[in-house]
């Protein structure tokens, strides 16, 4: 990947791409046909504890819906799964913002809260990858709410991509979401049974 690319990401998305290449390429290796090595070695490539981050991860997003689904919206979970730090961005339909303070005030506060009553963000068909200290996720979502200025319901579809790192032993948190509605003819999955 050149590096003017990589010059042109913000820096907390540069440590996310730089650390996926690094280990694409460990992982690259590692499958190399004819590779010897001790079976300790081989282990050294493969990702660390990444049943425990997925199992972490799932309930992150739980909790993600669980803040946007509140009623008032809780910011306060909310502020405790980003890392509070002006390198976080969320892309959404209305725009990007950049920086904890810009998500809360802007995505959380000035859009959900202000625009929607008896929000429901349904997360389904979650796929998550952990390696090390990085770990990203992708779901398709169904969101319900009603609108503040006059109570009519909406109904929309999308999909989500979260980008998390792991600041602690088992503390993982936000540090970019990009989501968007379906593509023109894109059929929503049907939710998943459980």
């Amino acid at each position: 990947m050149p590096a003017l690319f990589l010059r042109t990401l913000p820096r907390c998305a540069r440590r996310v791409v730089s650390a996926t290449l690094i280990i694409a390429a460990a992982t690259a290796l590692g499958a190399a046909p004819g590779r010897t090595g001790t079976p300790a070695a081989e282990k050294a490539n493969q990702p660390q504890n990444s049943q425990d981050a997925i199992t972490d991860i799932k309930e992150l997003i739980a909790e993600y819906a669980a803040a946007v689904n509140a009623e008032p919206l809780n910011i306060e979970l909310a502020s405790r799964l980003w890392e509070n730090s002006p390198e976080v961005s969320l892309v959404f339909p209305l725009g990007r913002e950049d920086g904890w303070e810009q998500v809360k005030k802007n995505f959380y506060e000035g859009t959900m809260e202000a625009f929607f009553s008896e929000r429901k963000l349904v997360p389904r068909d979650i796929r998550i990858h952990a390696y090390g200290d990085a770990a990203w996720a992708e779901f398709s979502w169904h969101f319900t709410a009603k609108l503040r200025k006059d109570g009519s319901t909406i109904e929309s579809d999308g999909r989500e991509t979260q980008i998390y790192r792991k600041v602690g032993l088992h503390h993982w948190v936000l540090v970019h979401v990009h989501y968007s509605g379906l593509g023109p003819g894109e059929r929503p999955n049907p939710p998943s049974r459980p």
